[in-house]
């Protein structure tokens, strides 16, 4: 008995990131063709929110107490300059991110522990939209009793915004290539298999972790003025979005 030949299977490779899949018989069964295209698009945002957080740190060698009344005089004083430059109206606020307080050790020469001070230490977050005055807050907070700068990070107010309208642009995109790969080749498109998007930022500032500076160590708080500081560059956070699509052949 002759053996029938069923048909052949093709598989055809689209250049420009295109992958067309045509179609496998299989008995009487028959799967659908289909072609995955995967896009991106991205956008370069200038950054209007700005994250400060400030280190207080006090100590004393026989008390606690001492340290620990240093350190909220820092503190209040930190605290009261960073409110008058923030716009709480506009969203801006300041807190507490961590407060510890601890002896703090030492070992001899010969290998016993000895106490060496107290330490106190609190740290104050600035969440503000105010960036121009950054460089002043750092100035300023130093000046006021801040021994260093633990961070500064920038972002969107309008991140999702920003997302949608990126995952449009490359899902059209998607759409569009697509129909001009499989329209080359004799068909047409006839609907959506499956898509998986995703949206991520990438900024282009570096992050300080302490800031020392030889303006801020003659500087007092009440000699700077909101636009004086350290020049503080906010960079450009680029947003991508990704688009990976498949679409079913006819």
């Amino acid at each position: 008995m002759k053996n029938k030949i069923l048909a052949g299977i093709a598989i055809i490779s689209v250049l420009a990131g295109c992958t067309l899949a045509g179609n496998a018989v299989n008995g009487t069964d028959k799967e659908r063709g289909y072609i995955n295209i995967n896009t991106s698009a991205n956008a370069e945002v200038v950054p209007d929110i700005a994250e400060i957080s400030f280190a207080i740190v006090t100590s004393d060698t026989s008390s606690m107490q001492k340290a620990t009344e240093a350190n909220k005089e820092a503190s209040d004083k930190v605290y009261a300059l960073l409110k008058s430059m923030i716009n709480t109206s506009n969203g801006d606020y300041i807190k507490t991110s961590d407060f510890n307080a601890q002896p703090v050790y030492i070992y001899t020469k010969d290998n016993k522990k000895k106490l060496d001070r107290y330490e106190v230490s609190n740290r104050v977050t600035v969440h503000t939209k105010s960036t121009d005055k950054i460089g002043a807050m750092i100035d300023k907070s130093i000046a006021s009793g801040a021994t260093n700068v633990n961070s500064l990070n920038f972002s969107v107010s309008n991140y999702e915004s920003q997302c949608n309208s990126l995952i449009e642009i490359a899902s059209k995109k998607a759409s569009t290539r697509a129909s001009i790969a499989v329209k080359t080749m004799g068909t047409a498109l006839d609907g959506i298999k499956s898509m998986d998007i995703s949206c991520t930022e990438n900024s282009s500032y570096r992050q300080p972790r302490v800031y020392m500076a030889k303006n801020m160590l003659a500087a007092t708080a009440e000699g700077l003025s909101d636009s004086a500081g350290a020049a503080i560059s906010e960079g450009v956070i680029k947003i991508y979005a990704n688009v990976n699509a498949s679409f079913f052949v006819k």
